[in-house]
């Protein structure tokens, strides 16, 4: 499988599109993707009037360097006039909630490929977050992940899924569906989010901080935010400490010059250093060098990465 480009998603901030105060201000946010939403946050007797806001609510929260995703709607009378509303060079990607089923992506898939041509853009330019609900699309999560080159990531909608299979949204309940994510996220070559937890609890920032902790070291790589306050948790956790990138370059230092000696076992900070380890340290510098790039980008204030 040909490696995907992913996006470096640590923190996704959801904001109502038919909110002015939260829209107007989400740029400042500091997130690195500001997700629209269309379903939950919007009543049922607003969508049409939601749908007609999109794409300037997108011009305005895109103003710090984040990428846009919008969050589309469930029942396809609905969906097709959320993609109708999103389609444009304006949004990165679509978040598509209450997934069943990789025919249900590609069904999408079509879709959107039709108004990216109708709309002179290069088909497959959006991207997909595929976000599983229910208790049979968990049982479909790996093929979910891989029906289409468009999904870049998945998650777990902790709060639906906990709901239809009958228990509470806790950790001890969660942890098991969510490391299922991680593997078929990683099988499929594409972004894990979420975490071992709830996003209801949005109060008390250091237990958040220890969940974003435990759950990076679990696999995931980024998360929804639903309050502001939630951001700058992510970014700080979802990313590589100091020591850990000062330890991979050393690890990666000390590899090469063993190798270049003609030497097969090393040692770094005490640990024996093999294949995997030395893998684990460049992904672990690849992934500093990326929100390095991102961060770059949104200072600057130019065109989401």
């Amino acid at each position: 499988m040909q490696p995907k480009d992913l996006p470096v998603w640590r923190s996704l901030l959801f904001v109502p599109v038919n909110v002015d105060r939260f829209v107007d201000k989400a740029h400042t946010r500091g997130a690195d993707a500001i997700q629209l939403d269309l379903e939950d946050s919007i009543p049922p007797g607003e969508k049409d009037a939601a749908r007609a806001r999109v794409q300037e609510a997108a011009k305005k929260v895109a103003r710090g360097g984040a990428d846009v995703v919008v969050r589309i709607n469930r029942p396809w009378r609905l969906a097709l006039k959320d993609l109708e509303a999103t389609i444009s060079p304006l949004v990165q990607a679509v978040a598509l909630p209450k997934v069943d089923s990789g025919d249900h992506v590609r069904m999408i898939d079509e879709v959107v490929s039709e108004l990216e041509r109708e709309r002179g853009m290069e088909v497959g330019t959006t991207k997909f977050i595929a976000m599983v609900e229910t208790a049979p699309a968990f049982f479909r999560a790996a093929e979910i992940a891989a029906a289409s080159p468009r999904v870049v990531a998945l998650t777990l909608g902790a709060e639906d899924f906990a709901l239809s299979v009958g228990m509470l949204p806790e950790p001890e309940g969660l942890l098991y569906p969510q490391i299922h994510i991680v593997i078929a996220a990683r099988a499929a070559g594409i972004l894990p989010l979420g975490f071992v937890g709830t996003v209801a609890e949005y109060r008390d920032m250091e237990a958040l901080r220890a969940t974003i902790r435990r759950s990076r070291r679990l696999g995931f790589m980024g998360a929804s935010a639903i309050h502001p306050d939630q951001v700058r948790v992510l970014n700080e956790e979802f990313r590589p400490t100091e020591e850990e990138v000062a330890h991979a370059r050393r690890v990666i230092a000390a590899y090469e010059e063993a190798q270049a000696a003609g030497r097969g076992a090393i040692t770094v900070d005490g640990q024996m250093v093999d294949i995997p380890i030395v893998e684990r340290a460049r992904q672990v510098l690849k992934r500093h060098e990326a929100i390095l790039r991102r961060e770059a980008q949104a200072r600057a204030g130019g065109d989401p990465v």
